[in-house]
Parts: structure tokens; sequence; C-alpha cells
């Protein structure tokens, strides 16, 4: 799991009844990320100062939400909790905590007048811990559906899922948010389409997407990480059908604590595994 690798740190609040929540993930000094966004309808925060070519390269927390474009907020709770701890970026008037947001829409599962705020976001970062990454109907997973593009009757719970892959020394280590309008696939609706007996949907745009976190104890540049998110998008691809819809808002970030010297080639195979299980890891939830 997360929490696999020294020093990252877990958090969740959840509010079964509303169904919704959100999860942080903090970050030990130093850690460097960037990511990609495949989906064509997302809901994220900062998500450009992932880029390669921008200044800051290191990063202090993620926050992964429900409750849409509204859940966003919930990072403004996390940087008040850095800034208590001194954490940020430094600058001539202070250290600026750099927490990037993403949320997934749940606004249809619970009560939609619910969703992830300020105070929601510091208590899910107050409780964050090393010692374990939950899973389940939990945090940002809390509201998660799947299977949404075969029509709401036909949906059924998504989640939070997390797995991690190890080669020596080397952790790699993902946690999703999987919200999706797809199937959490095994091939079997691939092999439907080619035989003719399935007919595809509307996907109704806005009302899904999954986000993530992947994070290894690698030593990566920037760029290495950049080009790891889009490996991990390629286990998004293999665990979830379809993925990348304009209905779905998929996005990953991809950080790196810098303590294991590992073949960017190796990391990069390990992500897309360990999305992957990540994602199917779900699929017995309940």
């Amino acid at each position: 799991m997360l929490t696999d690798i020294h020093g990252v740190e877990v958090g969740n609040w959840s509010d079964r009844k509303a169904a919704t929540g959100c999860t942080v993930v903090l970050f030990p000094d130093g850690t460097v990320a960037s990511g990609e966004i495949r989906g064509g309808a997302p809901a994220t925060r900062d998500f450009a100062l992932l880029n390669p070519n921008r200044l800051v390269e290191r990063i202090d927390a993620v926050v992964l939400s429900g409750g849409s474009a509204y859940g966003l907020a919930a990072c403004e709770g996390v940087m008040s909790f850095l800034e208590d701890s001194g954490r940020g970026f430094p600058t001539s008037a202070g250290k600026v905590p750099i927490v990037i947001g993403m949320s997934l829409f749940d606004l249809n599962e619970g009560d939609p007048s619910k969703r992830p705020g300020i105070q929601e976001g510091r208590i899910a970062a107050e409780s964050a811990s090393v010692s374990k990454t939950e899973v389940g109907l939990i945090g940002a997973g809390t509201g998660a559906t799947v299977s949404k593009w075969r029509g709401r009757e036909q949906s059924r719970p998504g989640g939070l899922g997390a797995a991690s892959c190890r080669s020596g020394d080397l952790i790699v280590a993902a946690l999703i948010a999987v919200n999706a309008s797809g199937d959490i696939d095994d091939g079997s609706v691939g092999q439907s389409i080619e035989e003719g007996t399935f007919e595809f949907p509307e996907i109704i745009p806005f009302e899904n997407t999954t986000i993530g976190v992947v994070v290894t104890n690698a030593r990566l540049t920037k760029s290495d990480c950049f080009l790891t998110s889009q490996s991990a998008h390629d286990g998004y691809g293999k665990a979830l059908f379809p993925a990348h819809t304009q209905g779905d808002g998929d996005a990953v970030v991809v950080a790196a604590t810098g303590t294991v010297e590992a073949s960017i080639s190796t990391v990069r195979l390990l992500a897309t595994v360990a999305v992957e299980k990540a994602i199917r890891s779900v699929g017995g939830t309940s």
C-alpha cells in the first residue's frame, strides 16, 4: 500500500449517509511529482503545476475527493494543516504548501448538498497515518460507482482500491478512487463487442471519473514522474472498459520520494501493474 513507502501518510474523511468523502495523501519533504489527465471531464486543482516544464518540482499533498468540483474545497483545509506544520514551497512571504486536488462526481448517490469542504479536508489530513491505507467505501471512494455506461440502473459500488508492487528494494504503490462510467473488466466486455452481442449506450458526461495517486520510493525526475503517469493510465486502460471517455475525468498523480535508485523502465512497468491491481481490487467492494 502507499504507506509501505517510508514517510507517506494517508487519511480519510467519510460521510456514509451522504455518500461522499475525501482522501488525503501527505508526502515526505523532497517528494517529486507529475501527472496526466486523459479523461474529457476532469475536476482538478493546481494540476498544471505538475507539467514537467513548470517551476515547482516538489509536492506536499494530494487530495482525492467526492463532491465534483465542489469537493476541491477540501484542498484548502489540507493547505491550512500544512501551513500550521511549517511545510510548503519557500517564497519571500513564507512557505506555500503545494496541494494537488482531484475530484469525482458522487452528487447523485447521497445528499448532493453535502460534500467535502475545508473542515473535512483538514480532518482527513489530521487523521493521516503511516500505519495503514484503508480501502473500500471510504474517503473519496465512499459514494463511488461503476458500470454507469450501461445505464444508472446497472451501476454498482466502486470505491477506493490499493495495491503495491516490489522489485528488490523498489516499491511502486497505487491508491485509486474508482468511479468509472465503464466496467471493471476482465476482458469479457471486449469479447462481447467482438461477438456483436453488445450495444453501445450513451455515456452521461461529468458524472463519473477515476482518480488516483501512484507513489514510489524510486529517485525520479519530474519528467520521469510524468512518463510514469502515462504508464499508470495504461493500468486504467487494462482494468476499465471503457476508460478515458469524454464523460470521465480520469487523472493520476505520480510521486517519487527518492530513496532508492531504480530504472525508469522498471518503475513504469510496476506502475501499470499496481494501478491495474488497485482498480481490480475494487471489484470485491460491497
